[in-house]
């Protein structure tokens, strides 16, 4: 196992833990897969790169959703449908993230000088998430059973992403 998979998987320990204990315990709120999925995200968002993974036609990182929304379209050696999927279930994750980790950035985000201004990250979060679901065949119907519970569970789910950096942030005090 390489250094950097032992500290995924260990992140990922930490993140499930803290997602798990904090729903259940802070909101009554338990659901395996729901936990799994957002220990997944976390863990992926540690890494910056990967909070702007979705890239234009010149392969440039895209930092607002207004941008992201844009390349739905098929890309080469991806079919419509793939790229519509992977592109709102980022934008999910994206709004999920900002809205309850770090919630303080939207005013930053959502400033007049930004295209998102006008975009309602909880509003497109929950859209982004329900158009992500749709697509459920073969091996994404498990996802999209989640990503349909994110679009309708949202807010709830953003309060307890805020109870879990509430709870890491005491931890590490």
């Amino acid at each position: 196992m390489t250094s950097e998979h032992s500290q995924r998987s260990e992140l990922f320990a930490l993140f499930h833990g803290l997602i798990t204990d904090t729903f259940a315990s802070r909101l009554g709120f338990s659901d395996r897969e729901l936990a799994h999925y957002l220990a997944q995200m976390l863990t992926e968002f540690a890494h910056f790169d990967r909070i702007y993974r979705i890239k234009d036609l010149a392969n440039q990182p895209l930092y607002e959703v207004a941008d992201m929304l844009q390349q739905t379209e098929s890309r080469p050696g991806c079919g419509p449908d793939e790229r519509e999927r992977e592109v709102h279930k980022h934008i999910g994750d994206f709004t999920l993230f900002w809205a309850g980790v770090y919630p303080e950035a939207l005013r930053l985000l959502q400033s007049s000088l930004q295209k998102d201004h006008l975009v309602d990250y909880i509003s497109q979060g929950k859209s982004s998430y329900y158009i992500a679901s749709t697509f459920n065949r073969g091996d994404l119907a498990s996802e999209a059973r989640v990503l349909r519970c994110l679009s309708n569970t949202f807010e709830i789910v953003a309060l307890g992403l805020q109870e879990v950096r509430s709870v890491w942030e005491r931890n590490q005090a």
